[in-house]
C-alpha cells in the first residue's frame, strides 16, 4: 500500500533506489498532532463522553489521517527528490 513499484509502467524508469528517507513521517507526525490531537481533546473536553467512545472515533481518525497524508506525502517527497536527481548516498560513492 504505501511501497513504490521497481519501475514505472510507461517510461520504464528504474525506482528501486528511491529512498524518500522518514521526512514523510516526520511532516506526518506534526500535522496530526498539531490538527487532530488537539480537536480530539477538545471533543473529549467539552462533550465529557466515555472514554472508550473518545478512544473509538478519534483513534479511527487519527489512523485514518495518518495513513493517508503518509502516502500522500511520501509521493510528494519522491516526486521532488525524483525531479532533482537526488538519490540515497552509498559507501561505494566515496570509494576511489
Amino acid at each position: 500500500m504505501l511501497g513504490f513499484n521497481d519501475f514505472c509502467a510507461v517510461c520504464g524508469a528504474d525506482f528501486r533506489d528511491e529512498d524518500t528517507g522518514d521526512g514523510p513521517a516526520i511532516f506526518v507526525i506534526f500535522i496530526v498532532g498539531i490538527f487532530i490531537v488537539p480537536m480530539a481533546l477538545g471533543f473529549h473536553m467539552i462533550l465529557d463522553p466515555p472514554f472508550f467512545v473518545t478512544f473509538l472515533i478519534w483513534g479511527s481518525v487519527i489512523i485514518g489521517a495518518s495513513l493517508g497524508l503518509l502516502r500522500l506525502l511520501r509521493g510528494l517527497m519522491f516526486n521532488v527528490a525524483w525531479q532533482r536527481h537526488a538519490r540515497e548516498v552509498r559507501l561505494q560513492d566515496f570509494e576511489k
